[in-house]
């Protein structure tokens, strides 16, 4: 007996999505510019098409099935594989026009990526890029899943079909006020800051989120000071005598100039690591997305930089 014949329509398919990310089906109705009635009908007709249901539903909203999550990954890999096509074709393949996705961790949205997007985007008018801040996990699964085209992460990246391009590498440095008991130092272990007071970044952050876990492997909670958005923050509550912090070296070194700031070695494996972009398949990507992979690649060259 041969099975059903299935025929997506492109725009149930972003409506799933859209529902599936927002967790609400009126919400995922009003991005994809649909009533909720019109959008139910035809979340019921896919539900018919797949004979599967796609949502758990009740009062708070819904939640995906495992057939439901499966067809996620399909369709967020079949939607931008459209976007790169209309792309493609929208340029002649070139790489002056398009939309670019990039998940990166916090040191690439803080500290590089706007000094590497300000160059890219002057020279392709055209280009859109979407930057948005995510920890390591979930930029590499969402570079597997295709809901990102590229992933800037740091350190050992678990190779789950991903392309990783090591582009240059990074430095975790200790920053104390001037006069602190630990600015002599001209190295230090990690097990040498856990009995002091610490600035770090935002809940969120891929170096807050390191610094616990490898507290935690330590056998010790990190004692939190104070949380903040930026680097910068950090380096003031630092100079103010709040805490210490760690933080990329580049980040510290520029700090310093302006700040009563000591910078410290640390003196561990884990500070030095590469700093890598990540790819599902370079050879999909659109044009504009391969231009800033070089970019990126061009970028650290130059020899090595720090970051998160």
């Amino acid at each position: 007996m041969e099975g059903k014949a299935v025929h997506f329509d492109l725009t149930d398919l972003r409506l799933f999505v859209h529902i599936a990310e927002m967790e609400n089906l009126t919400k995922g109705a009003q991005k994809a510019y649909l009533s909720p009635a019109a959008a139910s009908a035809r979340l019921k007709m896919l539900e018919q098409q797949l004979d599967s249901r796609l949502f758990y539903r009740d009062s708070r909203g819904v939640t995906l099935t495992q057939a439901g999550e499966t067809l996620l990954r399909h369709a967020r890999l079949i939607l931008r594989q459209v976007e790169h096509v209309k792309s493609e074709f929208a340029a002649n393949g070139a790489d002056t026009a398009g939309h670019i996705r990039i998940y990166a961790n916090t040191t690439a949205v803080t500290e590089f990526m706007p000094e590497v997007l300000g160059r890219f985007l002057a020279e392709r008018p055209e280009v859109t890029v979407d930057l948005q801040e995510r920890l390591t996990r979930d930029i590499v699964r969402s570079v597997v899943d295709g809901s990102t085209d590229l992933g800037i992460v740091s350190g050992p990246v678990p190779m789950q079909g991903l392309q990783a391009l090591h582009f240059s590498t990074d430095r975790l440095v200790l920053v104390t006020q001037k006069g602190h008991p630990l600015s002599q130092r001209k190295k230090i272990v990690f097990a040498d800051v856990l009995n002091y007071q610490h600035i770090s970044m935002h809940e969120g952050s891929t170096l807050h989120a390191f610094l616990l876990e490898l507290s935690a492997q330590h056998g010790h909670t990190l004692t939190l000071r104070i949380q903040v958005r930026s680097f910068e923050a950090m380096c003031r509550m630092i100079e103010a005598g709040v805490g210490i912090g760690i933080l990329p070296e580049s980040a510290a070194i520029r700090h310093r100039k302006t700040m009563k700031l000591a910078v410290i070695q640390i003196d561990e494996e884990w500070a030095l690591r590469e700093r890598s972009v990540l790819v599902r398949d370079m050879d999909a990507l659109p044009g504009c997305a391969k231009a800033l992979v070089a970019e990126l690649m061009a970028s650290g060259s130059g020899g090595s930089n720090a970051a998160d």
